[in-house]
């Protein structure tokens, strides 16, 4: 029987590791990728960028996240697993402070692609080692908690966008080098604690789970590949139909009569609104199921990224920022926590990475 300090510290270790894997895609997810979309109207002003140069600097960023996903899903070793996820954490806040320093267009190219790679290894890594931990001790409850983190750090780099562009004397405009340096700074600050409490992930593969260890039949093995088919297409869809309003949202809004100036606190708004998400559509995982929950999330954001379009107006703006960034994320940890379900353990790590090399072919 346990006693009530080993529950304690059990406690204590389990809201850490919870932490750790928050902290983790605040850093390389908030900041690391989506930081760029409140700060892209301040390059494109400085610099003259074409929606076009915009939009292949995004796009270096997601071929960099497709091709992270793929050399993690090469990876079997789980104490290597580890150590690409301390080093992919590095990487991402190394290359946020590299764009505030060179302002040759080919050279933030080439930046952004090693982000994105970087990136990738941090989602896949720290998914499989924070959910295999929460399985592990039967708080797969709790999943939604970790993609938390990605709202979070979207709404922090809104906040601090906006602030920086109020505080500083150089105004708007020429802010944008001091906005990559102030998310490399937040982004080295929370990688203190978050590195300190990551969980190694040779201890979750070392714990034998009787559910998925049993699948051994040819037919299981064809159901979970089905699935991992289906979810694959969805998730392929997903990643190209959210992209624009995830890379040109702040622009989109900024561009709308009357409108100039919301698209930051809109951005804001879409983190806010994605932190208690992944929590509010898992609780409704537990009760409707996930399919049936994944088909309600992608009509809602679908609603969400047509209204700016539908109407100019604030009201509409708002609503929009707060459905995408209310479904967007959630559909992640829909997806990713399905699969960590129907996918034998050993193998949740490469299923998790092959569903984001899905998502970032269609980006």
């Amino acid at each position: 029987m346990s006693k009530p300090g080993q529950i304690e510290s059990g406690e204590r270790s389990l809201r850490k590791t919870l932490a750790s894997g928050i902290l983790a895609l605040v850093v390389a997810m908030g900041i690391g990728r989506f930081a760029y979309t409140p700060i892209l109207p301040a390059m494109q002003a400085t610099f003259g960028l074409s929606n076009g140069m915009s939009g292949a600097l995004a796009s270096s960023n997601y071929l960099g996240y497709l091709v992270g996903a793929i050399l993690a899903a090469a990876v079997p070793s789980a104490r290597r697993q580890t150590f690409l996820l301390r080093a992919s954490l590095m990487v991402v806040v190394l290359t946020t402070c590299l764009v505030a320093f060179t302002t040759e267009f080919w050279a933030w190219m080439a930046v952004r692609f090693v982000a994105g790679i970087a990136s990738a290894g941090v989602f896949v890594f720290a998914s499989g080692a924070i959910l295999g931990v929460l399985a592990s001790m039967d708080e797969q409850k709790l999943s939604g908690w970790l993609y938390s983190g990605v709202g979070l750090g979207i709404a922090i780099s809104g906040v601090l966008v906006l602030a920086l562009n109020k505080l500083l004397p150089m105004g708007y405009v020429a802010g944008w080098r001091a906005d990559w340096i102030g998310m490399a700074v937040l982004a080295t600050v929370l990688l203190i604690p978050c590195w300190a409490w990551i969980p190694r992930s040779e201890n979750e593969a070392a714990r034998p789970r009787a559910r998925s260890e049993s699948i051994t039949s040819m037919a299981r093995r064809r159901v979970v590949l089905t699935y991992l088919l289906l979810l694959s297409v969805a998730y392929f869809l997903e990643g190209t139909g959210y992209i624009v309003s995830g890379t040109f949202l702040v622009k989109i809004i900024e561009e709308l009569p009357g409108l100039g100036g919301f698209g930051t606190s809109a951005w804001i708004l879409v983190g806010l609104a994605a932190i208690p998400s992944t929590v509010l559509w898992a609780w409704a995982a537990s009760r409707a199921g996930f399919v049936g929950t994944l088909i309600v999330a992608y009509i809602v954001q679908a609603i969400g990224v047509v209204l700016p379009v539908l109407s100019g107006t604030e009201w509409a703006a708002a609503l929009s920022a707060i459905l995408f960034g209310g479904t967007f994320m959630g559909i992640v940890a829909l997806t990713i926590t399905y699969a960590r379900e129907v996918v034998p353990s050993q193998q949740a790590a490469r299923a998790i990475a092959v569903l984001t090399a899905a998502f970032g072919v269609g980006q």
